[in-house]
């Protein structure tokens, strides 16, 4: 292994004591750090992590001896502070003083901003330290290998909070004003999880879940009813883990924290657990159902790490994967017990599908691989490690059953806790943990097939005419147009449903471990779903006979999750070249007395993608078949809020008026929801949420420059965060290019703040009114925004130029970035340049053909 960035294991730490002075106005702080360490052998070298900071007053004490000043060096490249003398085996404290400034890219220590309610700018310091961010904070052993305790002190203004990761233990003024806050000792855990905040802050309520304390912090001045919904959420949470797991919480209290400034979603912290606002601070009374299933999910998932993740760690960055696909996977299913009328698992067909997309091109990367650098190791933060991880342990989950399942995952956090483990040794105690019974799976064989190689499998169906002889075989799914991919098989853990005429369905489970399996079915079968339930992640090819007859029982035999299933493979059917685009717009007017809102939305993306193959002239005839699609469903659900209606038939409502007034241009609905929209503006609770929000992406469809303006000011004035963002990123919909001109100053001034610039570019960059401009935009800011925004942000940032297929689009976009490289999302980066290939390659292979069948 590479290990020029690796830390040597002749030294490791045991126990921190760290005091950190912040100075908010003059952007600066200082600190010092006490580190009990275990020397094994003699040696002349101690090596820590160090990063941007000024490091004075080094002291090592051996053995109970005094502090003895030491020479010592720093390795920028590296991010090493290197400490030499004589140091005898045994125990040592390694001391020193530090300065450093505020990072300037959310990440380390760095400030948020915010406005007061005096309008004043105001400050908080916070911190984000994964991957290996904790040595621009403090000198340390960054790895996640190196676990220890830690005692945190904290020196604040007088008038400002502080909060840590464990519980306060005292707060005593010192001689200057300030104040110095004592927190308890934490446990064992990693350098990453580490966290403090202080500033002008307030505590919601306390919550007593169970003995553990619950708050949600907030800046001072918030609406203390929008931390509501996320105290009773984590409540929840809390004790459904601690059942799952039957491990108690192993901190001393949970803060949701709740940070202005925040370039990811959320973060892990042990017992200081930081989030977006829109994450955290939300009205249910005026937020959308995805919008509180978003929140539900991230709370839960965040929960998740203080057990996986947090109490069990992984012992590399390669590791990675198995922390945030389990914690993903966790988060569902405790968002499914918390709100079962959300529908979870059929919703999350939507995450497979992106990563499905990924996972399609011959640039996608195995699971786990090699993490050598600290840019590797950011790089891991995509997609994959994310929703293909949590769809490959559902679909173990589902091959072992609920029950065998969960009793692996409690062994391995007993054998593992307060330690850290390597990926193999979770399926290692599921196999230990089934070894007994009579049903023994491989788990280890299983996953590593999954988790080493990138890619996963086509199965296809053919039903013999004889309606007996099943043949299920596998190849690797690939897009027509991207690069070429190797030839390979998986383990398929994969359950199959079929149907006589006259039958009852019957639910069968198979291990696909070859090619192919010929299997005899003991009457003819009426129908076959190859993937039952959508458990596996695979795609599904049927013979176009066998696909009509699933669509024409679809809403009687199928499931949600397979009719979902069933549209989606079949636009990755489309992709492939295996179907025309002409075929699948049948398929979805086949389905359109569908009544579930998450085959709904993957119908509603069908249509978007076929829209795209469309020039203006074709596209007119286009919204006439939309609209003859979409209405029979609107009908049934009126365009008013019922009594009766379900969260899920509510966001259904929202989402077909939004295609109605969007994909279908119809000018009644645009003209309502301009109308709903300025009601909406004067008071909020007068309109239901899901037709507020798809109101406000009817109205920036065919927006002008009035229209604009409210926007902007609603953003301003917003009363939650969810209607903020709502109403700006709404805003990149515009049709008109100097609107987004407007916005680009915003985004390079911080007007828009650099956590939301990028997603804002990248929603411009899906419009195709502004799509090429803002792509000119990117190029010519190229070093602003890189220095503007978060590392992590750049790669999402550019993800547009998937759409960009005109001629010489290819060409000119992988001349820039040859030119222009993205360390941190390298394979990132080279997966939406080969789906622009696709893309291209469809709208090459099918554009003119489709519009002449749409013009008819």
């Amino acid at each position: 292994m590479n290990d020029q960035y690796r830390l040597l294991s002749n030294v490791t730490p045991r126990h921190y004591v760290l005091r950190i002075e912040p100075d908010i106005e003059a952007e600066t702080f200082a600190g010092s750090v006490a580190i009990e360490v275990e020397v094994a052998q003699a040696c002349t070298e101690i090596v820590l992590n160090s990063e941007a900071l000024t490091i004075s007053n080094v002291t090592v004490a051996v053995a109970g001896s005094d502090p003895v000043a030491v020479d010592f060096s720093i390795d920028e490249e590296l991010q090493r502070l290197s400490v030499t003398g004589d140091f005898a085996a045994g125990d040592a404290v390694v001391s020193c003083s530090f300065s450093g400034a505020f990072d300037e890219n959310l990440v380390g220590f760095y400030l948020s901003r915010f406005t007061g309610d005096d309008g004043s700018e105001l400050k908080l310091a916070t911190t984000q330290f994964e991957a290996t961010h904790a040595r621009k904070a403090f000198p340390c052993w960054d790895e996640p290998m190196w676990k220890a305790t830690f005692d945190i002190q904290l020196v604040v203004d007088a008038e400002h909070q502080a909060i840590a990761n464990s519980a306060e233990i005292s707060r005593a003024p010192l001689d200057d004003g300030r104040h110095l806050v004592s927190f308890a000792t934490t446990m064992k855990m990693s350098t990453y999880l580490v966290a403090f905040v202080a500033g002008p802050l307030q505590a919601s309520e306390t919550v007593d879940v169970d003995g553990v304390p619950l708050r949600v912090i907030s800046v001072a001045g918030t609406d203390p009813s929008l931390a509501e919904f996320a105290l009773d959420c984590g409540a929840f949470a809390l004790r459904y883990f601690s059942e799952y797991f039957d491990i108690n919480y192993p901190g001393d209290k949970v803060d949701l924290v709740a940070i202005p400034d925040f370039a990811f979603g959320a973060m892990e912290n042990l017992g200081c657990i930081t989030f977006r606002e829109t994450l955290l601070l939300i009205d249910p009374n005026s937020a959308t159902q995805p919008e509180l299933q978003r929140a539900a999910d991230v709370i839960n998932h965040e929960l998740a790490h203080m057990w996986f993740g947090d109490l069990v760690t992984m012992k590399w960055w390669n590791g990675l994967w198995l922390n945030e696909a389990f914690a993903t996977f966790m988060e569902m299913r405790c968002t499914d017990a918390y709100k079962p009328e959300w529908q979870r698992w059929v919703d999350f067909g939507i995450g497979r599908s992106a990563a499905f997309n990924v996972d399609a091109t011959a640039a996608t990367r195995p699971i786990e691989f090699e993490v050598v650098s600290p840019e590797d190791a950011e790089g891991m933060f995509d997609i994959l490690t994310y929703e293909k991880g949590a769809a490959v342990v559902r679909m173990l989950e589902q091959h072992l059953g609920e029950g065998p399942f969960r009793s692996g995952i409690r062994r391995y956090m007993r054998e593992h806790a307060y330690g850290n483990a390597e990926t193999t040794d979770l399926w290692d105690a599921i196999e230990a943990e089934m070894a007994s019974t009579p049903n023994a799976v491989p788990a280890r064989q299983i996953m590593d097939s999954w988790i080493f190689q990138g890619g996963f499998p086509l199965v296809s169906v053919e039903l013999a005419p004889n309606g007996t002889t099943l043949t299920i075989s596998q190849e690797r799914f690939a897009n027509a147009g991207g690069d070429d991919a190797p030839d390979q098989t998986w383990m398929v853990p994969l359950r199959y449903r079929w149907k006589s005429a006259g039958g009852e369905p019957v639910t069968e489970k198979l291990l696909l471990d070859s090619e192919s399996v010929e299997i005899e079915l003991p009457q003819a079968a009426d129908w076959v779903v190859a993937n039952a339930e959508g458990a596996s992640f695979v795609r599904v090819s049927y013979p176009p006979e066998a696909l009509d007859r699933l669509a024409e029982v679809a809403l009687g035999d199928l499931t949600a999750v397979e009719r979902y299933a069933l549209v989606d493979d079949a636009w990755a059917s489309v992709l492939a070249d295996a179907m025309s685009a002409s075929t699948f717009l049948n398929l979805l007017e086949m389905l359109t007395a569908e009544n579930d809102r998450s085959v709904w939305g993957r119908m509603i993306s069908g249509f978007t993608s076929l829209n795209r193959l469309l020039d203006d002239e074709s596209r007119v005839a286009f919204h006439a078949v939309v609209h003859d699609a979409l209405v029979p469903a609107l009908a049934g659900l009126t365009l008013s809020p019922q009594p009766e209606d379900t969260d899920l038939a509510r966001q259904l409502r929202g989402d077909l008026i939004r295609a109605m007034g969007t994909l279908a241009n119809d000018h009644e609905i645009q003209e309502e929801a301009k109308r709903t929209l300025a009601e909406a503006m004067r008071d909020p609770e007068l309109v239901e949420a899901s037709i507020v929000a798809a109101a406000t992406d009817v109205v920036a469809s065919i927006g002008d420059d009035a229209d604009f303006a409210d926007f902007l000011r609603a953003a301003d004035t917003a009363s939650t965060p969810q209607e903020e963002l709502r109403y700006l990123y709404a805003t990149a919909d515009f049709p008109d290019p100097a609107l987004h001109e407007q916005m680009y100053a915003r985004a390079l001034d911080g007007r828009i703040r650099s956590q939301n610039a990028h997603f804002w570019l990248r929603r411009s960059m899906t419009n195709p009114a502004t799509q090429a401009q803002t792509w000119s935009f990117i190029q010519n800011n190229w070093g602003a925004l890189v220095e503007l925004l978060a590392s992590s942000a750049v790669v999402r940032m550019v993800e547009g130029v998937s759409r960009l297929v005109e001629p010489g689009d290819i060409e000119a976009t992988q001349a820039f970035f040859d030119a222009h490289p993205v360390p941190q999302g390298e394979k990132t980066l080279a997966q939406t340049l080969e789906q622009q290939r696709v893309n291209a390659a469809l709208n090459a292979r099918e554009a003119l053909r489709f519009r002449s069948i749409v013009t008819g």
